[in-house]
């Protein structure tokens, strides 16, 4: 087994090529080449991972992270978070401030301190530079084992974790002993950073043991124990009890909770299930335990409801959920998301038209507005917000794929062109933006104004090109 995921690895590796950074007495990475290196690498991990499109997780996981990057010390504020539903946990952190979130962390985190303590650990890999920092310690072996290793996180996202750790498990076997080691400095300095992340930000320092400990509980039911180098979050009993002892100072403090944690978790755990009936099994049973967190156990069975077309009984449990939280979001979400489900578009829109005159520009609400439009068929209004959204978040992939999807329903053939070239840009297929782009410009030839805009755009990809290839 470890010799198919080995040949994958390498395979991936050789296809993700990552620019040679700096030269031979430029002595350390730049920030911004370290961004431009992350960014390229995203695109490449785009064209092979399906992102998790979930608007309100990303949302909630977006500000989350957001939040505690003003109380780290990473200087760069352009973050991008990018969501796998994948049962495993994992979270990893890529030079130029790209961090990455399997929904799998859902599943073993308690509460919100608990996740949080994960995304301010990959946080301090960011802020301390420690990619930029290995390539200078070992620049000659240093981009080889990146790009397996950014390979091997293909791999883990697509095939889960046992594959992916032994992807890591080869491709890192090729590494020297001292750069093993500067990893392993690595991960004390990230812990450590971490903590004093969670602590500016008012959290539970003790979250962070915590998770560790129930990181180890869970590797010990699996029954492998990978070397602890190999693990974006290696687990020993030392890094609890170091964790433990940083904490102690701050941990009997009462820290509040956050209920929306919960609401979230319970979307991650329909999303994993990928099986609404045992989904209704798992949440009726845990209705039934008089659990802590009454309302997202309530809320899981109505998402579950959803997706296994029993209606009328998701209607009722989100009926009870509404009744008590009215303005609760997710509880509004969800009950638009049955609106589509059971094809009432009208009443549909009908409440989005009172949220959002409360909440203009709310990124899911503005979202799923698209969504019901589009199923309505009314796919010019679609259109129109979806343009909007995706001026709001240009970066996002699922965006424009779904305008193209819309424009072409609409029979807006050039903006299909256009809103296609921006999808395969932010995938990094640039050979189909362009062409994509020069089919638009010749629709577009009669309109001096947008043939000016797609022959810029036109240059911008070539220049964004030139400016990988000379990293």
């Amino acid at each position: 087994m470890t010799l198919v995921i080995l040949s994958q690895s390498s395979a991936l590796a050789a296809e993700i090529k990552l620019p040679i950074l700096g030269d031979a007495t430029s002595g350390i990475v730049s920030k911004q080449q370290e961004y431009e290196l992350g960014r390229t690498w995203l695109k490449a991990f785009r064209s092979r991972v399906r992102e998790h499109d979930d608007p309100l997780m990303q949302q909630y996981l977006e500000q989350l992270l957001y939040n505690l990057a003003t109380y780290s010390d990473v200087e760069d504020p352009r973050l991008e978070l990018v969501i796998i539903n994948n049962p495993s946990m994992n979270a990893f952190a890529v030079p130029g401030g790209v961090v990455g979130f399997h929904t799998g962390v859902f599943a073993l985190a308690e509460n919100e301190d608990q996740m949080a303590s994960v995304l301010a650990h990959e946080l301090a890999h960011l802020s301390q530079r420690h990619f930029a920092r290995g390539v200078e310690a070992q620049r000659a072996s240093s981009m080889l084992s990146l790009g397996g290793l950014l390979a091997s996180l293909v791999i883990a996202a697509t095939a889960g974790g046992d594959a992916g750790m032994a992807a890591i498990t080869a491709t890192q076997a090729v590494a020297m002993n001292d750069q093993l080691r500067y990893s392993r400095s690595n991960e004390q300095e990230a812990d450590r950073m971490g903590l004093q992340t969670m602590e500016r930000a008012n959290r539970d320092p003790g979250a962070v043991a915590d998770m560790f400990a129930t990181l180890l509980k869970a590797t010990r039911y699996k029954g492998s124990r990978p070397p602890e180098f190999l693990l974006t979050h290696p687990v020993t009993e030392k890094r609890i009890a170091d964790a433990r002892g940083r904490a102690m100072a701050s941990s009997m403090r009462q820290y509040s909770r956050s209920p929306e944690f919960h609401l979230i978790k319970a979307r991650a755990l329909v999303a994993i299930s990928n099986n609404p009936k045992n989904a209704i099994k798992r949440f009726n049973a845990q209705l039934r335990s008089n659990p802590q967190n009454p309302q997202g156990a309530q809320y899981g069975l109505a998402l579950a409801y959803i997706g296994a077309g029993e209606f009328d009984l998701a209607r009722q449990s989100l009926a009870r959920l509404l009744k008590d939280n009215p303005y609760q979001l997710s509880f509004q979400y969800a009950d638009l998301e049955l609106d589509i489900a059971t094809k009432e578009y009208n009443q549909g829109l009908a409440k989005l038209d009172k949220l959002l005159r409360l909440s203009p520009n709310n990124y899911p609400l503005t979202t799923i507005k698209s969504e019901i439009l589009w199923q309505a068929h009314r796919y010019e209004e679609a259109g129109e917000v979806l343009t909007a959204l995706s001026r709001m978040r240009p970066e996002d992939p699922m965006i424009w794929y779904r305008l193209a999807e819309v424009r072409g329903l609409a029979g807006n053939i050039s903006g299909v062109h256009e809103a296609r070239a921006e999808y395969f840009i932010l995938v990094g297929a640039f050979d189909q933006a362009r062409e994509q782009l020069s089919l638009a410009v010749k629709l577009v030839a009669s309109d001096f104004k947008r043939s000016a805009i797609v022959r810029q755009r036109i240059r911008d990809v070539a220049a964004l090109e030139d400016r990988i290839k000379k990293l």
